[in-house]
Parts: C-alpha cells; sequence; structure tokens
C-alpha cells in the first residue's frame, strides 16, 4: 500500500508579507549576480536575485498579488541559493523564495501541458513504488530511443532519469537495522527516501556500512517515501509540510537517535529547516538532529575502520543545497582527503554556479538546464579528473548525462562511496578474500 500525505490544515507560519524584512536587507550591490545561474546565462536584471527581489517586493505593495509576467521570473530561478553564499548582508533570499513560489502556484494559471507535467512528477517522483514499477517501461524507452520522438520535457525525463546498475534488480533489500561492528559510537537512522532509494541504492548501502563499520546502529525505516524536499522547492507547500509532519513522526516512532542522518543535499536542507517550516516542537527538535553523512563522519573523532588505498583522480562538485543550503563544504572534502591515493581536484571556473538540475528544474526548464549541465561538465572536464564526486541524486544524474553528451563520460560517485571503498580496500590488505565493490 502506497503512503499517501495527510494534508495539513495549517500549511505554513510563513506568508508572502512577512517577507518584507528580507527585502528591506538588500542593497542591490551585485555581489550576487556572477553567482546566479540565470544572470551568468541572460544578464537580464529581473533574472538576478536582487532583480527578483525587486518583484517580490513589488508583488506585496500589491496586495500580495503575483502576476503572470512575474512568475515566469520566479521560474526560471534554480533555487541554488549561490546568491544567499555570495551576499555581504545576508540577505535571506532562501526565505523569499519559498514565500513566492507557493503564491506562483495558488494565483498563477499554468498551461494545461505545464499542469500535465507537474502532476505527473507530482504522482510519480515521492513515491518509489510508482518509480520502481516505470523502471522497466525506462529502460525499453532508451533501448529504442523512444526520447527523440518525445514532447522536449518528458524526452528530458526520459534521457537525464538514472540508469542504476543491472544488479540492482539482484541486489537484497535494504535491511531496516544493521549492528555496529566493533565499538559502540551511537544510534542513528538514515532517510530512504524516493529518487535516492530507487535509483542511487548503492549510495545507501555504503552510507549504512561505513557507519556500520564506524560504531553506529543503523536504522532504515521504511517510511517515509519522501521528506516533501522537491514538492517544497517547487511551491507545492501543502503536500511538502504533510511530508514533513509524516517525516517527523516516522522517525520519532524509532525512540532515541543520536542523529538522523541524509545524504541528499537537497533532502537534508530541508529536513534542517523543519523547525521553521512547522513552527512544533518537536519539527525543532527533529531538525536539531538532522546531519548530512558527511558532517557525521568528519565531526564524530577519529576513524575507527583503517582506510585503504583508492588510486583515482577525483573531482568534487558542489551540490548546490549541501554549499549553500546547509553550509557544509570543508567536511566531504575531508573525507576524500583521508583517502590513501586518492588525488582530490577542485573545478576552477564558475565552482559555485549550479550544473542545472536543481530539483525538477532540468525537466520543467529544459533548456536553461541543459545550457548550465554543458557548461558545469566542460569545467569538470577540464580538470582531467577520472570521476567525479557528488553528494545529491539529481547533481549525479545530471552530470553523467551531460559529461556523456559531450563524449567523454564520467562516472559519478556520492563521497561516501569512495570511503566505503577504501574501507573495504582497507580490510581486503588483513583478509585477502574480501572483495571491492564493483565500479
Amino acid at each position: 500500500m502506497e503512503h499517501q500525505p495527510v494534508l495539513s490544515e495549517a500549511v505554513s507560519a510563513r506568508d508572502l508579507a512577512s517577507g518584507r524584512e528580507f527585502i528591506d536587507d538588500c542593497v542591490h550591490c551585485g555581489f550576487c549576480l556572477d553567482s546566479c545561474p540565470t544572470y551568468v546565462l541572460w544578464a537580464q536584471e529581473s533574472d538576478s536575485p536582487r532583480g527578483r527581489i525587486v518583484l517580490i517586493g513589488e508583488a506585496i505593495d500589491n496586495g500580495g498579488r503575483v502576476s503572470a509576467e512575474i512568475a515566469t521570473h520566479f521560474d526560471s530561478c534554480l533555487g541554488c541559493l549561490a546568491c544567499v553564499t555570495a551576499c555581504p548582508s545576508g540577505v535571506r533570499y532562501d526565505e523569499l523564495i519559498e514565500r513566492i513560489r507557493p503564491e506562483v502556484e495558488r494565483q498563477v494559471e499554468r498551461p494545461a501541458a505545464e499542469r500535465a507535467l507537474r502532476l505527473l512528477l507530482f504522482e510519480t517522483l515521492p513515491y518509489p513504488k510508482r518509480m520502481q514499477r516505470l523502471l522497466p517501461l525506462l529502460r525499453a524507452s532508451r533501448r529504442a530511443r523512444v526520447e527523440r520522438r518525445l514532447p522536449e520535457s518528458l524526452a528530458m525525463l526520459a534521457k537525464v532519469a538514472p540508469r542504476p546498475p543491472a544488479r540492482a534488480r539482484s541486489q537484497p533489500p535494504i535491511q531496516e537495522r544493521t549492528a555496529p561492528v566493533g565499538t559502540r559510537r551511537g544510534r542513528v537512522a538514515l532517510l530512504l527516501g524516493c529518487v535516492q532509494r530507487v535509483f542511487f541504492a548503492d549510495v545507501h548501502r555504503a552510507t549504512i556500512e561505513v557507519l556500520a563499520a564506524e560504531g553506529y546502529e543503523v536504522l532504515a525505516p521504511a517510511l517515509p517515501d519522501c521528506c516533501g524536499a522537491l514538492e517544497l522547492h517547487a511551491g507545492e507547500e501543502e503536500a511538502a509540510v504533510a511530508r514533513a509532519h509524516a517525516t517527523v513522526a516516522a522517525f520519532e516512532a524509532l525512540g532515541p537517535l543520536d542523529h538522523v542522518i541524509v545524504n541528499a543535499a537537497g533532502c537534508g536542507s530541508v529536513m534542517k529547516q523543519y523547525g521553521e517550516l512547522l513552527q512544533t516542537p518537536a519539527a525543532a527538535a527533529f531538525s536539531a538532529r538532522v546531519r548530512d553523512i558527511s558532517e557525521v563522519l568528519a565531526d564524530g573523532g577519529p576513524p575507527l575502520a583503517p582506510r585503504g588505498p583508492v588510486p583515482m583522480r577525483v573531482v568534487y562538485h558542489d551540490a548546490c543545497h549541501l554549499r549553500h543550503a546547509q553550509g557544509v563544504r570543508a567536511q566531504p572534502r575531508e573525507l576524500l582527503r583521508a583517502i590513501p591515493e586518492l588525488q582530490l581536484l577542485e573545478v576552477g571556473a564558475e565552482a559555485e554556479v549550479c550544473c542545472g538540475s536543481a530539483g525538477i528544474y532540468n525537466l520543467v526548464q529544459p533548456k536553461p538546464a541543459a545550457e548550465l549541465g554543458a557548461r558545469k561538465a566542460r569545467h569538470l572536464l577540464e580538470t582531467d579528473a577520472e570521476a567525479i564526486a557528488a553528494a545529491n541524486p539529481g547533481c549525479a544524474a545530471q552530470l553523467e548525462l551531460h559529461t556523456r553528451e559531450l563524449g567523454r563520460p564520467l562516472k559519478v560517485y556520492h563521497p561516501i562511496e569512495l570511503v566505503w571503498r577504501s574501507i573495504q580496500a582497507g580490510r581486503a590488505r588483513s583478509t585477502p578474500d574480501v572483495l571491492e565493490i564493483p565500479n
């Protein structure tokens, strides 16, 4: 049985008018411009952070009314939050974009094709069982190159959908409890979620194995299906709030936890703000326990499991909702640098600019997303890396697509997969019959 979110009567304490305090913080200095993907593409003021802030102010002054023309400028925004990091005045553009987008969805009538696409996405992506049932169809469509005959947005959906490894069908299900190995450090629970669970289950397996090797009892509950991040970032606030309540309840039912672990940047950013979104003590307590997997490992003390060599040149890509929304930059790099014989590389040009994935952005705004994806892929390839490390499923799918389309396909690993490979290599030194995970 699939689990539908129960819609909440009190949607959110954050309304558009209350964003006026953030608007007044903007001094229009322009420090945000070079980090804004759409301004980098088009150099249009109305598609820059400060331009969009002006438009939000105009909407507030107009009684909260949002016109169809204004809506186009917020549809084009990726919500990457690079402007928040760049802003010297501390303007909370993240708060503003999450106030205006629900108003766009409530007030602006979208064309029928857009409504149909959004309905398809939100009736599929947050539901792991539905996505699982679509996998055979997706594989068949790729073999037949059906995307060549589909409308643009559906063609992009077929192209960008991650390619789960063939062995995924024969893998055992993820266990709901994994015991710690050796010295016990704590008790944690991992969000399985939606897209990550279906298309990147190996990331979950690596996360669980590494945590267990580092002394953690790991719980991986089947519920919730989805944390609500995809919907919240797209303005579908009511559904997102219902999922947030369900997520808090599901993890509360597990009993005392030291941490709630997330290995998808977009999910972690939203779960860390449940306290602000839901305005309940339970949500605030939940958010205080949420940690990205890299935070727990990098900040949790010396590693217990020996690391072995992983001889590889890897370029690290900052997922926007890890770098800008959560402020997690150093920890993934620390984990990768601690792996013997792994050479960590950095992107030179436009390192802070989004890759174009951004939740459902590359599906509803395929043209700018593809241009940004190709730009980012070229910059990554310029490092002469053998692989990419990125801590978000959307980034992984986008970068694999665009390096492939440029004729130089690179495998994208989650950093935790490389840490697990290193631990396996360390074990293999003392136990030669332990095999490494396959490429």
